[in-house]
């Protein structure tokens, strides 16, 4: 079988990412485990049929780590797009995902396809250039880059989701909160 494309494997990864956290975030959604493992899963598949190889010669490792930390980052500002609340009614945490949330999303995975395109349409010998000069061994390391990022980016979403699930819950309980004074100034 012949070798996918770098863009149509980035148009598949990102895309298949991109619909699964709009389709599960995107606007009033009701946190629960299986809403943040069904990510967490896709994106664990998407690593499996798209990251071939790991390279680590020269600055392949570099690379793949700017990956993912720039996935922390935004993962972190996509988390904080994802305000969460709990239902006055019904005791039920909920997120609203808006528009702001969104375009993150398909900005990065935009920017994922369009690098893709672009390496293999407009400024491929400029790439290659630039892997000889910093030592990168190929492809591979850069579509590993992405993928890593998109399971960084996943991953610290979800870890933002489960803090201000906790945070909603502690409110409930009473953790984590200074004890209330009376008037006469004892603690209650």
């Amino acid at each position: 079988m012949p070798q996918m494309s770098q863009f149509l494997s980035a148009l598949i990864a990102s895309g298949t990412i991109l619909i699964i956290i709009l389709a599960t975030d995107i606007g009033r959604r009701r946190i629960t485990t299986m809403r943040m493992v069904r990510s967490v899963i896709a994106v664990a598949v998407v690593i499996a049929i798209f990251v071939e190889s790991f390279p680590t010669k020269g600055n392949d490792i570099s690379l793949q780590l700017v990956g993912v930390g720039t996935g922390v980052i935004c993962g972190l500002i996509a988390g904080v797009l994802l305000p969460a609340y709990k239902d006055a009614t019904s005791g039920e945490l909920y997120t609203i995902g808006g528009i702001g949330y969104a375009l993150v999303w398909i900005v990065l995975s935009g920017g994922r396809v369009l690098f893709a395109y672009g390496a293999e349409h407009w400024f491929t010998m400029d790439l290659v250039k630039f892997s000889i000069d910093y030592k990168i061994s190929g492809q591979d390391t850069y579509a590993n880059a992405f993928v890593f990022m998109s399971l960084a980016m996943v991953l610290t979403r979800t870890a933002v989701l489960l803090a201000k699930m906790r945070k909603l819950k502690d409110q409930d309980t009473g953790v984590g909160q200074l004890p209330r004074q009376t008037a006469t100034g004892a603690s209650v």
